[in-house]
């Protein structure tokens, strides 16, 4: 009897201890690119030629844009060397998603060396603008409305502008454009650099002098006038790649948040008489937890937490790891308040081996909680990758928000897609095939771009165009989606943010199998709300100010 209860309690004891095999992960396609299928062709070329000029490895950036007014998304690809392009979405009327290259046709003829593209009707015709940056050329584009655009006559400074944002910062109607300076580089001033190995590599930025953001006003008949020193932002300088401009501190008003690379981040506040004060270091923004200035490339500005106010992302150089700023302003406070997150939520580990550019706020799985999306590239030589033509290349990442202020990489079980390295730089994000989900174009430094359709099940959504009294797209204008016993959730119109791109202007909510949509609330940019009472899900809503139900301010 011993001998045997013995034996039971060893068989017992092995059983318990014995530790279960870890569960399969379970890979679905997230996204398929479908670019070559679909027509979208296009390859950045670098023109590097062995210097290891710094522009090479940073461009170059895409815009999503409903150029013809015919209720898709075109795209436009930005080319450092050679002609950046244009490709007309023919899913309408078409039916099928399919893309034609313009660009011919267009008049759009770009020729300096291009970094990014920022969009928005400047000029209030109804008809969405285009603009290019570059290398020592910046160029405005205005459309015509009958699938041309026009170079409009405006004197850019010859510097090396980056990320732009269109914003209405004096609330006057007419869309305001801030562009992004990053250093003072040209070829005869071009430095020798190396890495800690010894072997040349590209320079950081602070082999170069950091140059100021610029402003424009805008002031009406199509017209620009440069109120940078007015306004103040040539006060602070740094080497700018990512611009969003919100309402940080909740007062009504955009502020411009701007990622630094090598520099502190800042943040202009803006003070309701056309000038901006930089308050960065206030508002806990400037650097890391940690105390420090990291490389920041791309932004992401979003109401993760759904609590009403706009979250920061910032993506950095690889070891530095991303950076989630938490909005904590208090009410009726002039200076934003920021509180850095970054390791308690589980991002710092996960984005700590790559070098982020293009980011934003997503529900890819229209669950109702922003996930996140980053396109990666190194843009020092990767010690792994030694002997390599190109040594840059990284995975891109997806990650999921699990609410709570906790989030998970779900990159390995998003499909071949997230197993493959490139070196991504821009991204833009919309609903190119209008069926209810987000998709993403990449643009990869010297390589293919491509068009990552969202595979998974669309389960409940809404999306909103908000329109303006002029049915302009209403730049900053706040809409909130009530839902029945949860939280509400919000989104703001914009095209800014990621990296040296510009996305889809409609706003898009993820509603799960369950939620249902009481009502939808529109803050404009004037100081005015309307409300809108049970509208259907699974479609787009056009949104006009003044044709829905005031509500109290």
């Amino acid at each position: 009897m011993i001998k045997k209860s013995a034996a039971a309690a060893l068989v017992l004891l092995c059983a318990c201890s014995r530790k279960e095999a870890p569960s399969p992960v379970v890979r679905q396609e997230v996204f398929a690119d479908i670019a070559g299928k679909s027509g979208l062709i296009f390859t950045h070329a670098t023109g590097a030629v062995g210097e290891l000029h710094i522009p090479e490895i940073m461009g170059a950036g895409a815009a999503l844009f409903d150029y013809d007014n015919d209720g898709d998304l075109d795209v436009f690809l930005v080319q450092s060397k050679g002609a950046s392009q244009l490709f007309r979405n023919e899913l309408v009327p078409g039916g099928a998603l399919k893309f034609t290259d313009v660009t011919a046709l267009s008049g759009i003829a770009y020729a300096g060396y291009g970094m990014g593209a920022a969009t928005g009707d400047f000029d209030n015709d109804g008809h969405v603008d285009l603009l290019i940056t570059g290398w020592q050329q910046t160029e405005l584009y205005r459309n015509n409305g009958n699938g041309t655009f026009a170079r409009a006559e405006f004197p850019f400074p010859k510097v090396w502008s980056t990320s732009a944002s269109f914003f209405d910062y004096d609330r006057d109607r007419l869309l305001d454009l801030v562009v992004l300076s990053y250093v003072d580089f040209n070829t005869t001033i071009h430095k020798k650099c190396q890495a800690a190995t010894g072997e040349s590599d590209y320079c950081t930025p602070r082999a170069y002098a950091p140059v100021s953001a610029r402003l424009y006003r805008n002031e009406g008949s199509g017209k620009f006038r440069d109120t940078t020193e007015q306004a103040g932002l040539n006060r602070a300088l740094g080497p700018g790649l990512g611009v969003a401009a919100a309402d940080l501190n909740n007062d009504g008003w955009p502020d411009l948040f701007v990622a630094n690379d090598t520099a502190p981040n800042h943040v202009w506040v803006n003070q309701r008489d056309g000038t901006f004060r930089e308050k960065g270091i206030e508002a806990g923004a400037a650097y890391s937890e940690d105390g420090l200035a990291k490389a920041g490339m791309g932004v992401a500005a979003g109401d993760f937490d759904d609590d009403g106010d706009e979250d920061l992302f910032v993506v950095n150089l690889m070891r530095e790891g991303a950076t989630l700023l938490r909005n904590e302003t208090p009410p009726s406070f002039e200076t934003p308040s920021f509180l850095d997150i970054t390791r308690s939520s589980g991002l710092y580990q996960i984005t700590f081996d790559g070098t982020g550019f293009g980011t934003n706020w997503i529900d890819y799985d229209n669950d109702g909680l922003l996930d996140l999306f980053i396109a990666n590239g190194a843009v020092t030589r990767r010690e792994e990758q030694r002997g390599q033509a190109r040594p840059y290349r990284e995975q891109n990442k997806l990650i999921r928000n699990l609410g709570g202020g906790m989030f998970r990489d779900v990159s390995d079980e998003s499909g071949v897609l997230f197993s493959q390295r490139g070196i991504s730089r821009g991204a833009a994000f919309g609903d190119i095939d209008n069926d209810g989900d987000t998709d993403i174009v990449v643009t990869q430094n010297g390589g293919p771009a491509q068009l990552l359709r969202n595979q998974l099940r669309v389960t409940g959504w809404v999306s909103v165009r908000a329109l303006d009294k002029n049915r302009r797209d209403a730049y900053g204008a706040k809409v909130f989606l009530h839902r029945d016993d949860l939280p509400a959730l919000m989104r703001r119109v914009h095209t800014d943010s990621s990296y040296c791109s510009a996305g889809d202007p409609r706003v898009h909510f993820g509603l799960g199998d369950k939620s249902r949509i009481g009502s939808i609330e529109i803050h404009w940019f004037d100081g005015s709300r309307e409300r809108w009472r049970s509208p259907k899900s699974g479609r787009l809503l056009t949104l006009q100010q003044g044709t829905g139900e005031q509500t109290a301010r």
